[in-house]
């Protein structure tokens, strides 16, 4: 069937196993821009977040929603993804989230505080949400089966790269402009992209489609939504009760019933947004457990590197950029021999190594001090990159290894929303654990220090030398200055020694996974 590409109005594919897209290749190439955006943005704002916070004048416990919203927005709306674009069209659904991605970023660009910049955040997700699964829809639909595997590696390459290239150019833009600019670039490539996906990209829409899961829907995001809040404001400033405030106690019941009808109701309707009957096949369900926790470990860790390496080293953003670099090139790189391995080996082997490597990666990160070298942050990283390269391939091999054909799509977009969830947990969780280890180390500090000792007198003493004739401060000036030292040395150590309790933790997650991880089954079962 001849198909001639018209400007702004396309004719609506037929949908046939032989009637492929001859502009594939553009066609790609417009699903790999917003493919690399939408995972652009989710590294790029960690090495603003100093600088945010300096803005906005708040603390870790707050600015973790700016990654959190985004994540957990992204993590709702993927699962319903596909029901919109069968009822409504493959290419309108990705110019939608192409077109919320960008407004999006315009308004977090425009923000003016954190509660405002959250909420952007939110529609950003919101928009990538749709771009990712959408994206990866229209590749496989573009592409005939002997090309498709080609088609994806590229479009794996483009969110790879942007790992890499997220921290740096985001440490580029925030060094030389302001953290404004990590969302400002965003509009332009946002505009080019969907000028591009309009023009190249011809529509399709599925000819059956199914009753949209509204109740799923919601219970699933009042569900989510609810733990999250509850998770990272119990030990807020202004949650002077804690975990047993009304508030806090009303938002774990609200979540906890929530749960219990979604799987109520996911269970018993022919269209379940999740389809929840997919965690009983042992593989899928232990594997989707592993990545769950995965994600609470791996991400919940990730976004403090870049506030240690500022806050704490006095790096600019873009060194802390910097030193995210190598990681998605070493996946890049690893994840090819990750797949041979898997093809060829017991695919556990591969999967377990990454998980081994990932967790001496964390617990190499829980020795940072305020005098930490270079080259002891970048061998963790190296190893960081290697174990990802290792961990993806397999584990979704794994898990996918006995779901029926017919249900592979539905199961892979499944796995990916579970680790996203796992990485919006995990921010809150350890965000809220890094809170409270702060507070623990600055008393048992603050406790040790001793005014009477030989060695306090002392380095007090040298410290009013100094700030009485260096620093031309009085007498009076001088005493003052030597306690705000003593009390800033203590503030800064124990908020170190509570991002090396959070990494600590990581490894320790990490570690415990290889116990589930020897308990999948790795021989495939007939259909």
């Amino acid at each position: 069937m001849a198909r001639e590409l018209q400007l702004g109005k396309q004719p609506v594919l037929t949908g046939l196993a032989d009637d492929f897209e001859p502009n594939k290749w553009w066609v790609l190439v417009s699903v790999m821009i917003g493919t690399f955006m939408a995972v652009l943005d989710s590294t790029i704002v960690s090495v603003a977040f100093p600088k945010m916070m300096a803005a906005f004048g708040v603390g870790v416990d707050q600015i973790e929603w700016v990654m959190t919203a985004y994540l957990l927005a992204f993590a709702v709306v993927l699962p319903s993804s596909g029901w919109v674009a069968d009822h409504f069209g493959y290419k309108k659904s990705y110019m939608l989230g192409f077109l919320l991605f960008t407004l999006g970023s315009l308004l977090c660009s425009l923000s003016w505080n954190e509660e405002v910049l959250i909420l952007f955040r939110i529609i950003q997700g919101v928009g990538a949400g749709f771009m990712m699964p959408v994206g990866m829809a229209i590749v496989t639909r573009t592409f005939p089966p002997k090309e498709r595997g080609v088609a994806l590696g590229f479009w794996g390459i483009a969110a790879a790269a942007s790992i890499s290239l997220g921290p740096l150019f985001g440490g580029y833009l925030v060094d030389n402009f302001s953290w404004h600019a990590i969302f400002d670039i965003n509009i332009p490539v946002g505009i080019f992209g969907l000028l591009m996906v309009w023009i190249i990209q011809k529509e399709y829409k599925a000819e059956n489609v199914t009753k949209f899961d509204f109740f799923g829907f919601v219970t699933m995001t009042i569900a989510l939504g609810s733990l999250l809040l509850a998770l990272s404001t119990a030990n807020s400033d202004w949650n002077t009760d804690g975990w047993t405030s009304v508030f806090i106690l009303s938002c774990i019941f609200l979540s906890a019933l929530s749960f219990v009808l979604f799987f109520l109701v996911e269970t018993h309707i022919s269209y379940p947004i999740i389809n929840v009957r997919l965690f009983k096949d042992h593989n899928f369900g232990l594997s989707s457990f592993i990545m769950f926790v995965f994600g609470l470990a791996f991400f919940g860790n990730a976004f403090l590197l870049p506030i240690y390496l500022q806050n704490s080293l006095g790096y600019t953003a873009l060194q802390a950029g910097m030193v995210f670099f190598p990681v998605g090139i070493l996946q890049a790189f690893v994840s090819p021999l990750s797949g041979k391995l898997t093809d060829t080996l017991n695919p556990k082997i591969p999967a377990i190594f990454g998980m081994v490597t990932l967790a001496t990666s964390l617990y190499l990160f829980s020795f940072f001090s305020l005098q930490t070298m270079h080259a002891q942050i970048m061998l963790p990283m190296y190893l960081r990159g290697i174990a990802l390269g290792f961990i993806f391939t397999p584990m979704m091999t794994i898990a996918l290894y006995n779901i029926p054909k017919a249900q592979l799509a539905q199961a892979s977009g499944l796995f990916n929303t579970v680790r996203q969830i796992g990485g919006s947990f995990g921010i809150a969780i350890l965000g809220t654990l890094l809170t409270q280890r702060v507070a623990f180390h600055k008393q048992i500090y603050g406790g040790q220090i001793d005014a009477s000792s030989p060695t306090f007198q002392e380095v007090a003493k040298r410290i009013k030398e100094y700030a009485l004739h260096a620093a031309g401060a009085t007498p009076h000036g001088a005493v003052v200055q030597a306690k705000v030292l003593f009390v800033k040395d203590i503030v800064a150590q124990a908020f170190v020694q509570g991002i090396n309790d959070d990494f600590f933790v990581g490894a320790l997650l990490t570690a415990t996974l290889i116990i589930p991880l020897l308990m999948l089954k790795t021989k495939r079962q007939n259909h």
